[in-house]
């Protein structure tokens, strides 16, 4: 999604490298099938890495910096207007728990 380019990695704050990162583990991801659009969080290039393919954190731990960085990045792309009228918004209920919740 283009509306996370202009974005900081809202997992370590990096700016200028930022892309949309696709959930791995649910929404439709399979053998060359990349999840929904609106399972993305707007990650930098090691960060990605890291959270798709590294060695150093637990798949607990990769779900779980996915997530944050995920309602970090559902939150700032609304907030700013750019969200794509033809991609549905995930369903804030799971963010309500969190101070940054999608209105």
């Amino acid at each position: 999604m283009a509306a996370v380019r202009d974005l900081p990695c809202q997992s370590c704050g990096r700016e200028g490298t930022t892309v949309a990162a696709h959930c791995n583990w649910r929404g439709g991801k399979g053998m060359g099938i990349k999840a929904d659009d609106n399972l993305i969080a707007a990650l930098c290039h090691r960060c990605h890495h890291e959270i798709d393919a590294g060695r150093t954190l637990s798949k607990s731990e990769r779900i779980v910096r996915w997530l944050l960085a995920h309602k970090r990045t559902i939150v700032a792309v609304v907030r700013n207007g750019s969200w794509p009228l033809d991609v549905p918004l995930p369903n804030p209920a799971y963010m309500e728990d969190d101070d940054e919740k999608v209105s």
